[in-house]
């Protein structure tokens, strides 16, 4: 009998990118690294839109504010009716102040280019990204694609108003 567990078809664009993996068995998500050799990376102030190319160590500096795709150095392809979810790694968040603005980021199945995380510098001070380092974790969920019919929809509880409609 062949084996229908769903696999990940996966391309390093770089001989030495790591693949993405857990760090231990019951890990929910796989640990992707920053891949900045000789990289230019899109970087935003949320005003405007440059490149800035990695340093000669291989960081990328971050300004307080400053939002970054930092690239991964590989391609994937997912199983039909699977996205990767880009979340932040804790530590990145407690110890650096870098969040994920979108966060999670989904990735989905039919996307062809290479993966990049969106990173922002939110602590008052400027923050160094460097090559290799695990910056986010990728988790992996299911969904169901269902269709939209136009209709009623009527008050079913007593949940309304939005925010903080359960007290």
């Amino acid at each position: 009998m062949p084996d229908s567990t769903p696999t990940i078809t996966y391309e390093s664009l770089y001989q030495d990118v790591p693949t993405p993996a857990r760090a231990t068995r019951e890990a929910a998500g796989y640990d992707v690294c920053a891949y900045l050799i000789g990289r230019t990376v899109k970087i935003s102030d949320s005003v405007h839109v440059r490149e800035r190319a990695s340093d000669d160590a291989h960081r990328l500096h971050l300004a307080p504010g400053e939002v970054a795709l930092v690239p991964l150095g590989f391609k994937a392809r997912l199983p039909d009716g699977y996205e990767a979810q880009i979340r932040i790694r804790s530590s990145i968040a407690f110890k650096r102040g870098l969040i994920i603005p979108n966060g999670p980021g989904t990735i989905d199945a039919d996307y062809p280019d290479e993966w990049m995380v969106m990173l922002k510098n939110d602590s008052p001070r400027g923050v160094v990204i460097e090559h290799g380092e695990r910056i986010a974790q990728i988790v992996l969920g299911r969904y169901e694609v269902l269709e939209w019919r136009a209709g009623v929809v009527g008050v079913s509880t007593d949940r309304i108003g939005g925010v903080g409609s359960t007290g």
